[in-house]
């Protein structure tokens, strides 16, 4: 194992010369990667984003790219443009849940006014008027809760026979969530008008 080889054996290994290779690419050969789309180049080239060295120039930056967005979000929000939209309300699916709330009437939608006027009933001093607006407040919370059944399964309906393969996850608690909101106080705007056919 550790025996010194036979002077035949060093004949019979043949002697390797390593000739000098010249590792330099010559400007026409292939560089060894495929060039790439051009899609591709300008998604790149958006992303690429010079950040300054300096902190303070860096944060000021990033707050005015920030701005930018909100802003964009915000007229979204009041036009309904898909492109920046947030992520929660994008899509086909959120839009038809939208349109599906939008062209109905809701009582969920007036049960902010209608709390605080039977708040205001309570605090009268007459037992009357208070087992009124007990009466009052457990008839809202009924009418809001078959409503809101009624609404959810034609919702899901709705959805199934529209988008049969897309995922459906979250799509109905995000219009019953609609629902709850005042129509002029809900964003995204709504694009369609009460009994509109959608």
């Amino acid at each position: 194992m550790f025996r010194r080889r036979s002077k035949d054996e060093q004949a019979a290994t043949p002697m390797v010369t390593a000739e000098p290779v010249d590792q330099r690419r010559d400007p026409q050969a292939p560089k060894g990667r495929p060039t790439p789309k051009r899609n591709e180049a300008q998604t790149q080239r958006r992303q690429r984003v010079t950040v300054p060295g300096d902190r303070k120039a860096a944060a000021k930056q990033a707050r005015e790219a920030r701005r930018v967005e909100m802003a964009k979000q915000r007229e979204a929000l009041a036009s309904g443009d898909e492109r920046y939209l947030p992520v929660r309300d994008k899509g086909p699916v959120r839009k038809l849940c939208r349109n599906y709330v939008d062209t109905r009437y809701h009582v969920a939608e007036l049960f902010l006014p209608l709390a605080v006027v039977i708040l205001v009933l309570s605090m009268f001093p007459s037992m009357n008027v208070k087992d009124i607006s007990l009466l009052l407040w457990l008839l809202l919370i009924v009418l809001i809760v078959l409503q809101s059944a009624f609404t959810a399964f034609r919702l899901k309906k709705v959805l199934r026979q529209r988008f049969p393969s897309e995922n459906l996850r979250g799509a109905v608690a995000y219009a019953l969530m609609r629902t709850l909101q005042m129509r002029r106080m809900r964003l995204p705007k709504p694009q369609v008008k009460r009994g509109e056919q959608i």
